[in-house]
C-alpha cells in the first residue's frame, strides 16, 4: 500500500495493526471476549514492558487449553512510515498454547510475564526470533514449579499463520515448551532442521503443540 492510499484509508486514531490481528482472532474465536492483560505504562512512554498487552482465549480445539496472543512485537498503530514496509515492527507476534495447570487456578499470568521477558530480550538485544529458533528459560518456564519444561522452541502457529497488514507482514510465532533433554539435543546440533524434526515428532501426538507442564 502506498502512503497516499494509507492516509486516505486510515487516520491517526486507528490501531491499524491491532485491527488486522483482531480479524484473525475473531474468526478463530467468534464472539469470545478474551482475558486481556494490558500494560499500564506503555514502553514508548518509559514503561518496562515492551508488549502493549496479551490476550488469552479459551480453546477447545484438540483439547481444552489457553491460547495466548501478544500485542506489541509488530506495529499496532497508525504509522505512515510502515505503509510500504515488508514487515510490521519485528515481523511477528508471540502465541502460546498451554494445557490447564492446577496451580494456575485458571489464571496463568506467569505466561504473560514469560512473553514480556522474551519481548525485552528482543528489544534490548535487537536479536529477533524466527521459526525453529530455540532458547533456554534458565530454569522451569513456570518459576518455582516442578516441571521438566525448561526451554522454548518457536514455530508458526498452525491456526493463525502469517498475515499481511497495512503496516507489513506479521507471523504468529508460537512458543512451544520443550524438556531439558530435548533442549540439550538441539544444543548439540543447533540448526533449524533439527528443531523442525523435533517439533514434527511432537506434532504426531500433539498437532497444535500445546505445552503441558506435566510432560516428561
Amino acid at each position: 500500500m502506498n502512503i497516499e492510499d494509507y492516509k486516505n484509508r486510515f487516520d491517526e486514531d486507528d490501531a491499524v495493526g491491532w485491527l488486522s490481528m483482531d480479524e484473525v482472532t475473531d474468526k478463530l474465536y467468534p464472539g469470545q471476549e478474551p482475558k486481556h492483560y494490558a500494560t499500564v505504562i506503555k514502553y514508548m512512554l518509559g514503561g518496562e514492558d515492551p508488549l502493549d498487552g496479551v490476550s488469552i482465549y479459551k480453546s477447545n480445539n484438540q483439547q481444552e487449553h489457553h491460547h495466548f496472543v501478544s500485542y506489541g512485537m509488530s506495529n499496532l498503530y497508525y504509522d505512515t512510515d510502515s505503509a510500504e514496509s515488508e514487515f510490521s515492527g519485528w515481523g511477528f507476534e508471540f502465541t502460546f498454547r498451554l494445557a490447564p495447570f492446577e496451580d494456575d487456578n485458571d489464571d496463568p499470568k506467569w505466561a504473560v510475564s514469560l512473553m514480556q521477558n522474551l519481548a525485552k530480550y528482543v528489544f534490548n538485544s535487537k536479536n529477533w526470533f524466527e521459526e525453529y529458533h530455540f532458547i533456554p528459560a534458565n530454569g522451569p518456564i513456570r518459576l518455582d514449579t516442578e516441571t521438566d519444561i525448561t526451554a522454548i522452541a518457536f514455530v508458526e502457529d498452525s491456526e493463525m499463520g502469517t498475515i499481511d497488514t497495512p503496516n507489513g507482514k506479521i507471523q504468529f510465532l508460537q512458543m512451544v515448551g520443550i524438556t531439558t533433554s530435548e533442549y540439550e539435543q538441539l544444543k548439540q546440533n543447533p540448526n533449524t532442521n533439527e528443531t523442525k524434526i523435533l517439533l514434527d515428532r511432537l506434532k504426531e501426538q500433539n498437532p497444535l503443540l500445546i505445552t503441558d507442564l506435566r510432560r516428561k
